[in-house]
């Protein structure tokens, strides 16, 4: 996906660090309780420290949701994050994405046109009422819209396991509402999902949208409970068994937590696996002195480690490579955004009409009641 972000004014671009933060403070200072700044998890910490909320994406766009004072929500997150937040926010709020350049290459792989053109595949295959779409949260608010017309559900890392659960379950009179799931855009959260819930890898299937037909036949695309769409997480595709293994090489006894965007063979091998969330959960319940290797982004990890002092948190990957996308969001791009909106001048505002917003509603409110 193509986003135009105009290059910084040289004031912006030639600032160092302490003028941009006597600027942040400053704004912040003068919108007051007109602003409030979101950080994700994974933001560096020249952008953290302004944040007046921290979490994962759905967090922090339910943290929006209820801030109804804040006319503008400044996002530092990615794209899709600020989108969820415009959709979830009311109607006098204005969500602001620092650089538009921040987007989610995940997201990215599973774009409307290819899901459209996959779903009219399976339609001419099997029974179209049967599947039922699930979209994780890293996902574009048409994505979201689709599974919404469709039936579907969104989901998050943290409750995957009851979304596909509830999509193949019995509804309240007794029918079960699907007999497949089509998951997207992250392939590796559907499969380790999948496995949890005590399906085989013959019960499941990866649909690749540059092949015809997903590159499966027709038997397949009719027997798969779990279609998974062939895409990941750059940073959480990285991480290997050997990793692991190095880490455990090193410190006997030490704690190994992962993501479930990591492949299922990194699952497997690791002792804890959750959400942005559950990992911080994890790091704060371990015993102090413990040695915690850490399956995610390098960003989250070294701030674990400086906030828990008594612990020490590694990342399992030696070359410690940072979300690229999200990295994009500086101190120069939030100053540049705040002293737009001092000066009357709301900058990088990300809408989504409102055709889209309703139906993407509809599959997060169902997300809503399942869990």
């Amino acid at each position: 996906m193509v986003r135009l972000q105009t290059a910084l004014p040289t004031r912006y671009a030639s600032a160092g660090p302490s003028q941009l933060a006597t600027w942040i403070e400053q704004a912040k200072v003068e919108l007051g309780s007109r602003l409030i700044i979101l950080g994700h998890h994974y933001q560096r910490d020249e952008v953290m420290v302004w944040a007046d909320a921290r979490g994962d994406s759905f967090g922090l766009s339910r943290i929006a949701a209820d801030q109804s004072e804040a006319e503008f929500v400044v996002f530092c997150g990615v794209h899709f994050m600020a989108e969820s937040a415009d959709i979830l926010t009311g109607p006098g709020q204005q969500v602001i994405l620092p650089d538009l350049n921040a987007g989610c290459s995940m997201a990215d792989m599973a774009d409307v046109d290819s899901v459209e053109e996959a779903w009219s595949t399976l339609a001419a295959v099997t029974d179209i009422d049967r599947v039922i779409p699930v979209t994780y949260m890293n996902s574009s608010a048409a994505l979201k819209a689709f599974v919404g017309r469709h039936g579907g559900v969104v989901c998050t890392s943290s409750n995957a396991s009851a979304v596909l659960t509830w999509a193949l379950a019995d509804d309240a009179g007794g029918n079960s509402r699907g007999d497949q799931v089509l998951f997207f855009p992250d392939q590796h959260l559907g499969r380790n999902t999948g496995f949890e819930l005590g399906y085989t890898g013959e019960d499941m299937a990866v649909w690749n949208p540059r092949l015809d037909s997903g590159g499966l036949d027709d038997v397949t695309l009719k027997s798969s409970t779990l279609l998974l769409w062939q895409g990941h997480c750059s940073v959480h595709q990285r991480f290997r068994p050997a990793h692991i293994e190095a880490f455990r090489a090193e410190h006997p006894g030490g704690i190994v937590v992962v993501h479930p965007e990591c492949a299922h063979d990194v699952v497997e091998a690791a002792d804890q696996v959750g959400s942005t969330d559950y990992i911080i959960r994890a790091v704060a319940e371990a015993p102090s002195g413990s040695v915690i290797g850490v399956g995610t982004e390098i960003h989250l990890v070294k701030r674990l480690d400086d906030e828990t002092p008594d612990k020490t948190v590694l990342s399992l990957d030696p070359l410690v490579c940072p979300c690229s996308t999200m990295f994009r969001i500086d101190a120069r791009h939030l100053a540049w955004v705040l002293e737009g909106l001092v000066n009357g001048e709301v900058r990088n505002r990300i809408t989504v009409d409102e055709e889209t917003a309703a139906w993407a509603r509809v599959a997060l409110e169902r997300m809503l009641a399942t869990v």
